[in-house]
């Protein structure tokens, strides 16, 4: 009789994950942002569904000051498949951010931002009607916000995409033009305007640079390909293991794991090798398209707790204290190296 499988109950390498990816275009792209706040009346903050607190970035609430903001969670389809409970996990999403008008969109439907245009027309008003109201979209580096955008435009224009997208992390480099998604019978219509991802100087937590390179925040060279499809393998199978069973009986082993994946998808090398690193690739890029699973990176409930017990704990660093420390820790690895 075959012994019962037992899935991992932690991830335990994190000691080679590198914890920075603040790149040049991001700090330049919110030093624009910050800039520009003056002539911007409102903030769409995106967030990935899959990551709903690791997709948070802090910078933001200290760069973008009071402004009227909005949240919305993308790529709502990919966290979960029973309907009830994806409800639930919406409520216990929305109290996050209480004070904040909150949404959460599909990457396959455009009439998911129908409520979110609604809001919009209904709340997003500029100082001046022949200028409108200006909505600067930010969040974290491929969370969707060119998806986001074009889909509003489709919702409330009718009309075609107007930002270019991509399923890696830099398609967006500057501040984008402008794009009417509103259009008002007295003016005032709404524009909104595409920035660049931006990320945190430095990652504590090694395991949320995991997830946000899992959910493809992180450019892929980033992190051995191997390794994100390990924490990967960790995920399924404390959800379900079977969703893999064309390649692998339940496993904790990444690596045979992958190696029939590759031979099953004709992912050789030369003198017929597994490209093990390609496989990874694609291992995880099926799951990003929903095709492994659909769930959820983080404990929302863990999360509520933390922020109930903050009270009295020292503030967290500011985006100069990161920097220095994303410095000290690039020349600790130097040094190492």
């Amino acid at each position: 009789m075959a012994a019962k499988f037992i899935p991992r109950k932690i991830f335990p390498h994190y000691e080679s994950i590198p914890r920075s990816y603040f790149l040049g275009h991001h700090r330049a792209g919110l030093e624009k942002m910050k800039n520009m706040l003056s002539s911007v009346d409102y903030i769409i903050e995106c967030r990935d569904f899959r990551a709903p607190v690791t997709s948070i970035n802090p910078m933001f609430e200290e760069a973008l000051g009071d402004k009227s903001r909005m949240i919305v969670y993308t790529k709502r389809d990919l966290g979960g498949t029973q309907r009830a409970a994806v409800q639930q996990t919406e409520k216990k999403i929305r109290n996050l951010d209480p004070k904040s008008a909150v949404f959460f969109v599909s990457s396959s439907s455009n009439k998911d931002t129908a409520p979110v245009i609604k809001y919009l027309r209904n709340d997003a008003y500029g100082p001046d009607r022949l200028v409108g109201c200006r909505v600067m979209v930010v969040g974290m580096p491929n969370v969707g916000k060119s998806t986001l955008i074009n889909a509003l435009r489709n919702q409330g224009m009718k009309k075609a995409k107007a930002v270019r997208t991509g399923d890696q992390p830099g398609i967006t480099r500057k501040i984008g033009t402008p794009v009417k998604i509103v259009e008002r019978e007295e003016g005032s219509d709404v524009y909104v305007l595409d920035t660049p991802g931006v990320f945190v100087p430095y990652m504590p937590d090694a395991e949320r640079m995991l997830k946000l390179a899992l959910c493809g925040c992180v450019k892929d060279a980033i992190i051995p390909p191997t390794t994100i499809a390990d924490y990967l393998l960790y995920h399924i199978n404390l959800h379900n293991p079977q969703v893999y069973q064309r390649w692998s009986e339940p496993t904790n082993e990444v690596m045979p794991l992958l190696h029939a994946f590759a031979r099953h998808a004709g992912l050789l090398a030369k003198g017929g090798i597994a490209n093990i690193d390609l496989a990874a690739l694609r291992f995880i890029q099926r799951w990003r398209a929903g095709e492994l699973g659909k769930f959820i990176l983080d404990d929302v409930d863990a999360e509520h707790e933390r922020r109930q017990h903050e009270t009295g704990e020292e503030p967290g660093p500011s985006m100069t204290q990161a920097i220095k420390a994303a410095k000290l820790a690039r020349k600790q690895r130097n040094s190492q190296a």
